[in-house]
């Protein structure tokens, strides 16, 4: 059915949607190495998750990056954030992606279900920009 929807008028330009990912400062050098078969191979070191690291919130759609976000290190998303994220994505969208603007469709915003994304500040937050 969505792939009918697709044919006849196109959506999937109009879907963003965004993710964080945890940056560690520590990051030990991997090793590729390859091992003759019967033989162990070599580990590599894994990163240290209890050490420094910074978060990366990063927003897209089909043609690229809309909208990146690097926070201090140790902070995290809560509701506050997101929502000062989702009005900095909408701003970001009308500059960067005009023609959504232009032909008044809306975005499909597809993300998980954090607290911070489900909470009702951030649902109102989504109604007043909609």
């Amino acid at each position: 059915m969505l792939l009918q929807w697709h044919k006849r008028k196109s959506f999937l330009h109009r879907i963003v949607t965004g993710n964080d990912k945890w940056i560690y400062f520590e990051n030990p050098k991997h090793t590729k190495s390859w091992a003759d078969p019967g033989k162990p191979s070599t580990s590599t070191a894994r990163p240290n998750r209890f050490g420094k690291k910074t978060m990366l919130c990063v927003w897209w759609d089909q043609k690229g990056v809309v909208y990146d976000e690097l926070l201090k290190p140790g902070e995290t998303v809560n509701t506050d954030r997101y929502r000062q994220q989702i009005i900095n994505l909408n701003h970001a969208l009308i500059i960067k992606r005009p023609e959504c603007d232009r032909r008044h469709h809306k975005v499909i915003l597809l993300h998980d279900d954090a607290p911070s994304h489900t909470s009702n500040p951030g649902k109102d937050t989504l109604k007043d920009l909609a």
